[in-house]
């Protein structure tokens, strides 16, 4: 009995030992502990291994609870959409939008102000071709290119704060066009720049200004990138199918981005009386919590917009890059988002700013934070001037995640540094654009009584569709 023991004891000691990736269901009997005794493997039936949900577990297939919340989320909105419509009514009407586009007595001062903008354009490609020619010496050419780039950030800004026909709906995408505008001129200029740096280095190669055309320019400008290069990558043919597929998604999303504003977002809007600066801190709360869950539904349809956008430019244009962004759902931290959200954005200001500042001898984590704040200023400037309202609510909220990045990135890792990242997503900066449209709202159906006088017509709120 006793030897009997000892074998059945060194059975389960094999069995305990063997590897801890093995999986719960996956042990399988010794077959040498079978013939020793029928009963062996009933007799063993524990060994080393951590719970599936702890935190030591390599378990990963969550596909189930995965498949669990979205359903749960589904029935839960369901429910809020439900009890929206009871209260409300049906608010969708798309017709109001397009009134909306038509600004005052069709004057399209914001359409003109993107028809200007080819004046800075030629003026960079005339730049070009003197400095090619050797009638601008490199030091005035790249002057001349900095005034240019001065003049274009200056004159739409100054035509969206003194032009009062203008709506913030045409206010933001013309300053949109102009930001990418001025990225794109910058990479162009310092880009030909490097090629005649190549040219002069290699003196037995010919200048060649075969590309500073026109057509070049302006296929780089639309082309759906911020870098410049001479020869881009280019597929063979251009497929109408998938230019039909990309066209349907961006006409269904803008149609459920639109629904979502005047179903969800707007009651929201139209049950405050005043801005969330002057709100109590409960009340404030409350409603930032109402918009949490709308603003980041906005935020998921805005991005697979611009997804379908970028896909259907380059397949018009056959541009072959179509790395726009990488996995940044997957990210485990804020600066994995922040290098994955956005490739093109990322690569010119890794391209342009911190390289050039490297090369300065300014250090890497110096570089790293200039160019983040830049960023942050650029979002705060495309958003805070077309609304005519600058409290730095953008900025403070970059700023935020830029110290959640550095203070408890080295607590959240794996699994919980995602949980982070999609935390910081739903409470971060565009919650902070939201609360910018809804003082903006606010604005001119509740004003002040000093600025009632002064405010423009309610026609120009942006998305205001009753």
């Amino acid at each position: 009995m006793a030897q009997m023991r000892k074998r059945f004891s060194s059975v389960c000691s094999s069995s305990s030992a063997e590897d801890d990736s093995a999986d719960l269901y996956d042990s399988v009997p010794d077959p040498a502990a079978e013939q020793d005794h029928p009963y062996a493997a009933l007799l063993c039936v524990h060994q080393v291994q951590d719970s599936l949900l702890s935190s030591n577990s390599r378990f990963t297939a969550y596909r189930g609870i995965l498949n669990w919340i979205i359903i749960l989320l589904v029935l839960t909105h369901a429910h809020l959409f439900l009890e929206n419509f009871i209260q409300h009514g049906f608010l969708i009407d798309v017709k109001k939008v397009l009134e909306h586009l038509l600004e005052e007595n069709c004057n399209w001062p914001s359409v003109n102000l993107i028809l200007a903008a080819n004046v800075f354009t030629v003026a960079a490609l005339l730049f070009e071709r003197f400095q090619e020619k050797g009638k601008l010496s490199p030091v005035n050419s790249r002057r001349l290119h900095l005034l240019n780039l001065a003049l274009l950030v200056l004159f739409p800004a100054a035509v969206i704060v003194h032009e009062p026909t203008i709506s913030t709906g045409g206010a933001l995408v013309s300053l949109w066009v102009y930001t990418v505008l001025g990225l794109k001129l910058y990479s162009y200029q310092e880009t030909n720049s490097w090629y005649r740096q190549t040219v002069s280095i290699h003196a037995d190669t010919c200048s060649d200004d075969s590309n500073l055309t026109l057509p070049d320019l302006y296929y780089f400008l639309v082309a759906p990138t911020l870098c410049y290069q001479r020869h881009f990558p280019r597929t063979s043919t251009v497929h109408i199918n998938k230019l039909l597929h990309r066209t349907l998604e961006m006409v269904i999303v803008t149609q459920i981005m639109v629904g979502i504003v005047q179903q969800w977002i707007e009651p929201i809007f139209q049950r405050s009386e005043m801005s969330f600066t002057n709100m109590d801190i409960p009340v404030r709360v409350e409603h930032l919590v109402g918009l949490v869950a709308p603003t980041h539904f906005l935020v998921l349809l805005f991005f697979f917009l611009c997804h379908s956008y970028l896909n259907f430019c380059a397949e018009l244009l056959r541009f072959g890059d179509r790395h726009f962004y990488g996995d940044w759902w997957n990210a485990t931290t804020l600066i994995s988002l922040w290098e994955n959200w956005n490739i093109p954005f990322h690569k010119w200001c890794h391209r342009h700013v911190y390289t050039r500042l490297l090369e300065k001898n300014i250090p890497s984590s110096q570089a790293e934070l200039l160019v983040f704040l830049m960023s942050a200023a650029l979002f705060e400037f495309v958003f805070a001037l077309p609304l005519h309202s600058c409290r730095l609510w953008i900025f403070i909220m970059m700023l935020c995640e830029l110290f959640v990045a550095v203070f408890l990135g080295g607590y959240f890792q794996g699994n919980y540094g995602n949980g982070l990242v999609w935390l910081c997503l739903l409470l971060g900066p565009p919650l902070a654009v939201t609360t910018y449209f809804h003082d903006h709202y606010v604005s001119f159906h509740h004003p002040s009584p000093s600025s009632s006088s002064s405010s423009s017509p309610p026609g120009h709120v942006f998305l205001q569709l009753r």
